[in-house]
């Protein structure tokens, strides 16, 4: 019988599974896995790791961070994507083209992540880089919010036509501060109005057509004095001003910028009570283990379903029969 997606998403040490991990992933509060650079060899054995994760529990969503760029966990057998910076770069002068080409990668991107056997990659990239965060820099469309949401929006196109979901980050946005949250935990000094004529408007304008989002682990203190991903604030004007009805993942609850909320079962419990769905949990099993007992009898919300992957999957040595992706692939190739 298939079980319920849990809230929690753990990572995994290798390139196959450990019999520790068999054990972990049957566990009722795991809703999904994230792979990382050491996870990947190749699209055909990432492929066939979420094949042995899949045969286990068919159900699971099975994610990665492939943004293009330096955030690229996976680099044999699929296209070296640039980063978005690279492809925004011509909005200004041809909004078109460019709005096209984002379009194309978003596709591109989908189809060969669905041919990998995954459900998700955390893209795109909606924070607004205006040159002050080095961690944001060029994962960001551009230092104009409006080009920002316009090429986001046509990158998400892409996605859905692949038949994959999007998933905006870092809410509210992360590229007006210096620090980096992995290491830290960023404050943002600036008005609220401020963040809403900046930073807001990708979220903003793409509330209704994202999946999921993930918020930020920064304080924006003129509004709430907790991380976004722990702010009940934050996370209801995402759902209530905003109108998202997708799922919210938390940010990695192992990073330096989540500390602030306590025990990583604090944190797991803070972040639920704000009003995330899933929570990521990275890079330290003793925190996973305890964040899966503080979940324990905490089924995960119903929407984590809808994000699966609901085609049939592109097999890997067909995409190159595929017009489009000829194209796409060598125009972006060019550009990495």
């Amino acid at each position: 019988m298939t079980q319920s997606l849990g809230p929690v998403m753990l990572d995994l040490e290798g390139t196959a599974l450990t019999a520790e991990e068999r054990s972990l992933l049957r566990r009722p509060e795991v809703g999904g896995v994230i792979l990382f650079a050491r996870n990947t060899e190749s699209a055909e054995q990432v492929r066939a790791l979420a094949g042995e994760i899949r045969r286990l529990r068919p159900e699971l969503l099975l994610a990665i961070d492939q943004e293009g760029g330096r955030v690229q966990r996976l680099r044999e057998g699929v296209t070296r994507l640039p980063p978005m910076g690279r492809l925004g770069a011509g909005f200004s002068d041809m909004p078109e083209v460019t709005q096209r080409l984002c379009q194309d990668a978003g596709w591109l991107l989908g189809m060969e992540m669905a041919a990998c056997g995954l459900d998700l990659s955390f893209a795109p990239v909606l924070d607004v880089d205006d040159g002050t965060s080095s961690v944001i820099g060029d994962r960001s469309f551009s230092a104009d919010p409006e080009a920002v949401a316009t090429l986001a929006g046509a990158f998400v196109h892409g996605l859905h036509e692949a038949g994959m979901v999007a998933v905006g980050k870092h809410f509210p946005g992360h590229g007006g501060v210096a620090a980096d949250s992995h290491h830290e935990l960023p404050v943002d000094p600036r008005p609220l109005e401020a963040l809403r004529q900046r930073d807001l408007v990708p979220f903003t304008r793409l509330a209704a057509r994202l999946d999921g989002v993930m918020p930020a682990h920064v304080v924006y203190a003129d509004f709430d004095p907790r991380p976004a991903g722990f702010s009940p604030a934050w996370l209801g004007m995402l759902r209530q001003s905003l109108g998202f009805k997708g799922v919210i993942f938390s940010d990695d609850l192992s990073m330096a910028g989540a500390a602030s909320a306590g025990t990583p079962a604090e944190r797991a419990l803070a972040a639920l009570g704000a009003g995330c769905d899933m929570l990521l949990v990275c890079n330290d099993r003793a925190a996973a283990l305890e964040v899966l007992d503080a979940c324990r009898d905490r089924p995960g919300a119903s929407r984590l379903a809808k994000l699966r992957y609901g085609r049939a999957r592109p097999e890997l040595g067909c995409l190159a029969a595929l017009s489009r992706w000829r194209r796409v692939h060598a125009h972006l190739e060019s550009l990495g």
